[in-house]
């Protein structure tokens, strides 16, 4: 009767869990089936596929190759068309090459793909998610944790994306918990276990090399609570001596499988690029950007090949773009990374029952009901020490960059919430009370999950006004923005879009013409843009915030925010309609014009074209610079001369926190003049 009633309980547990990952796969799958490509991807899946059949790790070095070559995996059988490489700067070739690659195919049929594949991944760590939980707390904390992570909206959001966010979680937060066991009850095998996860993390993200940290004081946090508990007794203070011994040997071990396993997603091979082909710049130019301590330290890894060299450019790569970023919060734009970026993202981006869950899981530890110290310390080192370093990092751009501490945190409010339930069971009335309202708040969302926020900062509808980039807009919404104009007829249109340059907007039909952006003048799209348009503007609302060109003048689209728009496309595109004067983006769009016909040695047509641009926006600093460029061509040294120097004066005294990058290159200017 007794194993008649186990095996029972057991296949409910199963079933339940099945149904619940199935909750959780069929709510990517449909909103993600909605969505356009985001900023990066095109980028990741030709990298990838690029990998496998090339055995190329040189076009997306900024990310290790493992989610790249699992989510290209179901492309492998099919007949595509592959763009010719060009020996472009390898932020261009990758992007430009992935733009051709996805739409000279069927995009759409591309995207779902390698984005179920890649949410595989999300469903994997859901899983361990329950295994952990129950293994740490029990069978009740596991549902808890699990149905909180199913419905949790940031993982939604990027759970079935071809980026690097989900699967890095899922490997971080495997590694712990296969530490976790180690420590338990040591063994081979489980250690040959943990270093395989490790090994796996970096290979989904630079940013895995916490890991090794992490285990480190976990480790320490181990022998430490030896120790206490030993009571200083002379033996056993000689016990975690040689504890401590051995646990030294297993991170040893682990390391070594863990670089291993690294090297074998690079075909343990040194080189990034088959067949001869370089690195566009080599790792030696580009490491030059960094401070010369860590420029030495890439260097001797280089030279002795203790890392793939694809793996050190995208170590280099991470360091250098981390000082590049601007920051949105609150709807102020910053400079520069600030500290209190992510722990604000946090309160605006998780729900509310979440929210309300965290701090009973608190309220557990503090009252000591929660006493298991060792669980504890695994489910809070880790978050704590990743959010430390992205608050210090400066790279602000989503909260999608603290996604493991939804993991973690998840299995310690389970454990908590069970707690309070196990000593009193009218707790249970509350925690259900609780996840049905996190259910609803997610599902209110769908299938716009990327632009999250809870109730208290007004839905994902307000989201726009406190955070942008991947916390609201990621270049996802041409699907949508092709029915809005389909529904209203409209042809006339002109559209400024997060993701031009990177994603086609002309693929699904949408006849707007484009208008500039950081972006498109990065991959030196050219766009001829007149003074003033009329008709329906939409604008992306990275874009309409001014994170990319700065705020005030420095952004071209600044009086739009002033104005009420016509319709909001799920929560990311603004349309307006009517007659605007628009001269700053014509004039960077002639300023472009101009470069390009100054390289091609077309003075005269290149002085026409900056001088128009300084006519259109005689206070802003690039159309100054791009003429004392013609002029200095030109041989005119004294109106070079004059130029630069208004530039310079420009870019001291309109927003100089903004335009402080520029002002060296206008000095060198000046003193070659």
């Amino acid at each position: 009767m007794i194993g008649r009633s186990g095996k029972w309980r057991g296949g409910f547990v199963a079933g339940a869990v099945v149904c619940l990952l199935m909750i959780l796969g069929l709510q990517l799958a449909t909103s993600v089936r909605r969505e356009s490509q985001t900023w990066d991807e095109a980028n990741h899946i030709y990298s990838g596929y690029m990998s496998w059949t090339h055995a190329d790790f040189g076009l997306n070095p900024e990310h290790p190759p493992m989610l790249k070559l699992l989510a290209t995996s179901p492309l492998l059988s099919l007949p595509l068309k592959v763009p010719e490489l060009q020996d472009r700067y390898f932020k261009e070739e990758a992007f430009l090459g992935g733009k051709d690659f996805l739409y000279q195919n069927d995009a759409d049929m591309i995207l779902f793909r390698t984005r179920m594949a890649a949410a595989t991944l999300t469903l994997l760590l859901a899983l361990l998610v329950f295994l952990a939980t129950k293994e740490m707390f029990g069978t009740g904390a596991a549902f808890i944790a699990l149905a909180l992570l199913a419905f949790e909206p940031n993982l939604l959001a990027h759970g079935a994306l071809v980026t690097t966010d989900a699967a890095f979680s899922c490997f971080l937060f495997a590694t712990i918990y296969a530490f976790y066991r180690h420590l338990k009850a040591p063994s081979v095998w489980r250690m040959v276990i943990v270093g395989a996860s490790a090994g796996l993390t970096l290979a989904v993200k630079h940013t895995g090399i916490l890991v090794f940290p992490m285990l480190l004081l976990l480790a320490i946090c181990e022998v430490v609570r030896y120790r206490v508990a030993a009571k200083g007794k002379s033996e056993a203070v000689t016990g975690s001596g040689k504890q401590a011994l051995k646990l030294a040997a297993s991170l040893v071990t682990i390391t070594l499988i863990a670089v291993a396993v690294l090297w074998s997603f690079y075909a343990f091979r040194y080189h990034a690029r088959p067949n001869g082909l370089q690195l566009n710049p080599s790792l030696a130019e580009y490491a030059q950007g960094l401070k010369p301590h860590e420029a030495a330290i890439v260097s001797t890894m280089a030279r002795w090949h203790l890392l793939p060299e694809s793996y050190l450019y995208g170590l280099t790569d991470v360091r250098l773009t981390a000082d590049f970023h601007t920051s949105y919060v609150l709807g102020k734009i910053y400079a520069h990374g600030v500290w209190f970026y992510f722990p604000v993202a946090f309160l605006i981006k998780s729900t509310l029952a979440f929210l309300a869950l965290l701090l009973l899981a608190v309220a557990a530890i503090a009252t000591r009901r929660l006493k298991c110290w060792r669980e504890i310390l695994f489910l809070i080192i880790p978050p704590t020490l990743y959010l430390l370093l992205a608050v210090s990092g400066g790279m602000n751009i989503g909260v999608r960059h603290i996604l493991p501490l939804y993991v973690f945190l998840s299995v310690l409010i389970g454990g908590a919430a069970w707690t309070f339930i196990r000593q009193n069971p009218k707790w249970a009335y509350a925690v259900l009370a609780i996840l049905i309202f996190q259910a609803v708040s997610s599902w209110r969302s769908f299938p716009s999950y990327i632009a999250y926020s809870n109730e208290l900062w007004g839905g994902p509808s307000n989201t726009y006004k406190y955070l942008t980039d991947s916390n609201v807009d990621w270049g996802q919404q041409l699907k949508a923005t092709k029915r809005y104009l389909d529904q209203r007829g409209v042809k006339d249109c002109w559209f400024v879009y997060f993701a031009e340059g990177v994603a086609e907007p002309s693929y699904y039909g949408i006849p707007c013409k484009p208008l500039p952006t950081i972006n498109t003048l990065w991959v030196n799209q050219q766009i001829d843009v007149p003074p003033s348009i009329d008709g329906s503007v939409l604008i992306s609302a990275s874009n309409l915030s001014g994170v990319e060109f700065g705020p005030g003048s420095l952004n071209p689209y600044e009086q739009f925010k002033g104005l009420r728009p016509t319709a909001v496309i799920e929560h990311g595109v603004f349309v307006f309609d009517g007659h605007f004067q628009i001269p700053l983006a014509s004039a960077l769009s002639r300023v472009q014009k101009a470069q390009n016909l100054l390289a091609a040695k077309e003075v005269d047509q290149a002085l026409a074209e900056a001088q128009a641009a300084v006519a259109l926006a005689p206070d802003a600093v690039q159309p100054q610079i791009m003429l004392g460029d013609v002029r200095g061509a030109m041989g005119q040294a004294a109106e070079a001369r004059s130029a630069y120097e208004k530039a310079l004066v420009l870019a001291k005294t309109v927003e100089p926190e903004f335009q402080v990058r520029s002002i060296p290159s206008i000095e060198q200017k000046l003193a070659y003049k």
